[in-house]
């Protein structure tokens, strides 16, 4: 029992929570940039090298036979994949960048010690007037 208590303390912390719902938002984060290199960004440049779609580049090792399948070296999806992680690494980037500046700017912002007490006030009086 012990041990399942014990797990049952880790699981439910704060960061492992948070580390979870940062998993599945950065997978949904993960497929929204990959449409977006691939049905909004990819299409133009392909349109503007001639045409090329990236995806289909590849070449055929060895042809279809009877018995097997053709292999082929696609490397137009791995140039796909990189151009993918190349823009989710700068999307992130802008986002800590952000996160970052905020910080700095709160570190940087002078916080007001709060107003004295109404007894503090009347301590203060007090002892004043006690000096005089």
């Amino acid at each position: 029992m012990g041990m399942l208590k014990e797990f049952k303390e880790f699981a439910v912390k704060g960061n492992v929570v948070d580390m979870a719902v940062g998993i599945i938002v950065g997978a949904a984060f993960g497929k929204i940039i990959s449409s977006f290199v691939g049905d909004v960004l990819m299409p133009p440049i392909g349109l503007l090298i001639g045409g090329v779609d990236f995806t289909d580049l590849a070449v055929i090792l060895k042809t279809v036979t009877a018995n097997a399948p053709a292999v082929t070296l696609k490397y137009g999806k791995f140039i796909q994949t990189v151009i993918d992680f190349t823009i989710i690494a700068f999307a992130i980037f802008l986002v800590v960048k952000g996160i970052n500046m905020l910080k700095r700017k709160k570190a940087e912002t002078p916080i007001e010690p709060a107003a004295p007490s109404q007894e503090q006030v009347l301590l203060t009086e007090i002892r004043d007037l006690l000096k005089r």
